[in-house]
């Protein structure tokens, strides 16, 4: 799917179609009723009934505002609907630009959010009938995607959980890791959602819904443990880096089955990684790079000399037993070992790289090997 699709089918709606235009964000393309085209305008014309082009750019777009009766747009888009995470976000406009109605994927498509731009840009009114804002409740399906959290759990719990906030039941929440920004600065939580500091407080505070933020794989059967009962929904923030040295050609199953590995076997979600990290001389690894794009993150690469700094005034020459003692004595976050020494001039990869892009200065899963790679996992720091 591509940007805005904005159609209009009257003289009046055309005029407006035009004035909205330079206020929608991410770019529009425009569709006039070949009649109302101004001389050189930059548009795209067609020739009534709307309906054949209309249902094409429902499938080609990911938003549509139609200058056209609500009544109209449902007859014409009737038959093209699917599902509200699959279906276009639709905005119906009167001719007049008085409202601005959220008519398809209100909530979670964002045609809420685009009536409150185009009414904001006409000067109209918006009208907007979900629930969540409607009531000024959370939206449990939405909660952190700004963030680029991903949602865990089944239509049915969501559903739950959402009726739970909406009608006023007791909705817990526990947080392990991730951005805190969600949490209103102006306005206060919703008075039946809150905040507990462990899974047992939130488990036996009665709660109707309980919402987990965590990296942990098993948060979700750690609660059900301990309360069966309460549908449970899961978000998954970006928290965490997985570190990575190889040597030259790596493959990118050698590569995927070492990371995996190492988040299975210390229970951690790979739904939260927010990206590989290794050395400069890695960027163009293709294994790596392969890795990157089949888990949809960013390949960050450090220089030897930042990669060095985390192991501080390491000498020269540092047998390995020598080192291992001495990460432990002076609290050293990484192991130097002599072999990537030798071959790159660096006394890790792995290690440093995670700690480096994750911010923290201790691991979550100190370095594991394969054949010709190596892995480490932080846990990034939110301020």
């Amino acid at each position: 799917m591509t940007h805005t699709a904005v159609v209009a089918i009257s003289r009046p709606g055309s005029e407006l179609a035009r004035a909205l235009l330079p206020h929608l964000h991410g770019g529009a393309t425009l569709f006039l009723d070949q009649r109302f085209a101004l001389e050189g305008e930059h548009c795209t014309v067609f020739d009534l009934p709307a309906g054949p082009l209309v249902r094409r750019l429902f499938a080609s777009h990911q938003r549509l505002v139609l200058f056209m009766p609500v009544g109209a747009a449902i007859r014409l888009l009737a038959p093209e609907l699917q599902h509200k995470h699959r279906d276009p976000a639709v905005v119906c406009v009167d001719d007049a630009g008085q409202f601005a109605v959220s008519l398809l994927s209100g909530h979670v498509g964002g045609a809420d959010d685009l009536a409150l731009q185009v009414a904001g840009a006409l000067g109209g009114a918006p009208v907007i009938t979900s629930a969540s804002h409607a009531t000024g409740k959370l939206a449990i399906d939405l909660l952190g995607r700004d963030f680029g959290w991903k949602l865990e759990a089944g239509p049915v719990t969501v559903t739950r959980a959402s009726a739970a906030m909406i009608n006023d039941e007791p909705v817990g929440l526990y947080q392990g890791t991730g951005e805190t920004g969600w949490l209103p600065v102006a306005n206060p939580l919703p008075t039946n959602l809150t905040v507990h500091p462990t899974l047992e407080a939130l488990a036996s505070s009665g709660c109707a819904a309980a919402l987990l933020v965590s990296d942990s794989s098993t948060i979700a059967a750690e609660y059900s443990a301990l309360d069966p009962e309460t549908p449970v929904v899961v978000y998954r923030p970006p928290s965490l880096v997985a570190g990575m040295g190889c040597r030259r050609g790596a493959s990118l199953e050698e590569l995927e089955g070492l990371l995996k590995g190492a988040f299975e076997q210390n229970g951690l979600s790979l739904q939260c990684l927010s990206c590989v990290a290794s050395a400069e001389i890695k960027k163009d690894e293709p294994g790596l790079l392969e890795l990157a794009r089949k888990f949809e993150v960013h390949l960050r690469c450090f220089s030897i000399d930042d990669l060095n700094g985390v192991f501080e005034d390491t000498p020269e020459e540092l047998p390995v037993p020598a080192g291992l003692a001495q990460q432990r004595e002076r609290g050293f976050p990484a192991t130097p070992s002599n072999t990537p020494r030798r071959l790159a001039g660096v006394w890790g990869v792995a290690e440093p790289a995670a700690l480096l892009a994750s911010g923290s200065t201790r691991l979550l899963v100190a370095k594991q090997k394969s054949a010709s790679a190596t892995v480490a996992v932080a846990r990034r720091v939110y301020a």
